[in-house]
């Protein structure tokens, strides 16, 4: 490591659903609070339905519109990402995928964590879906993401999200963990061998 080298590892968190009375941001501001408390990580969360980017991709050769080209550099800035994402109709939310479509190089080379949530499933069948699109692009995703079945009912008698005795909330530490990990590996790559 060089001297004056940044060893600060930059994760964006990405609130995948844009709907009306979404549960994301609560999910999102719980894994980053536990992001920031780690030593030598900065969060920077994104919320794709500020963000609003549209839903229509032009031809390659077209200029980028201004909500893609405001979001363009946080995404290049990051290490790593952790994309929180409800389950719909056993699928991710269509923003993600637009949001996901309108970058490339962007993903390349960087670990993602999927943090889904859901009925029954947990969001399991929106981050297998997840998987395979971020592999196209070149990016690894983790194993150790976090599905969180009926999110509801792990809501604490004070009204707080998540209670104490969650899974979540010892697996939440496996995962940045590794996605730590990952993080410094690539960047690490990326640095000694442009990808």
């Amino acid at each position: 490591m060089c001297e004056g080298e940044d060893t600060t590892i930059r994760v964006a968190v990405i609130i995948a659903s844009t709907r009306t009375g979404r549960f994301g941001p609560t999910v999102a501001e719980w894994f980053a609070g536990r992001a920031r408390r780690r030593p030598g990580l900065t969060v920077d969360l994104i919320d794709l339905a500020a963000a609003a980017l549209p839903a229509t991709l032009p031809d390659e050769d077209t200029a980028a519109p201004p909500q893609v080209a405001a979001l363009a550099p946080r995404l290049a800035a990051a290490d790593a990402f952790a994309i929180v994402t409800p389950e719909y109709n056993q699928s991710f939310p269509a923003p993600l995928k637009t949001a996901i479509d309108w970058f490339c190089a962007e993903w390349r080379a960087k670990p993602v964590a999927i943090i889904g949530y859901g009925r029954d499933s947990g969001g399991a069948l929106a981050a297998a879906q997840l998987r395979q699109v971020f592999a196209e692009l070149d990016a690894v995703t983790i194993r150790d993401g976090l599905l969180l079945p009926r999110y509801w009912e792990l809501f604490a008698a004070d009204g707080s999200w998540p209670r104490r005795s969650a899974d979540c909330t010892m697996a939440v530490t496996t995962t940045l963990d590794r996605l730590t990990w990952w993080a410094r590996a690539l960047r690490d790559a990326r640095t000694a061998r442009p990808y």
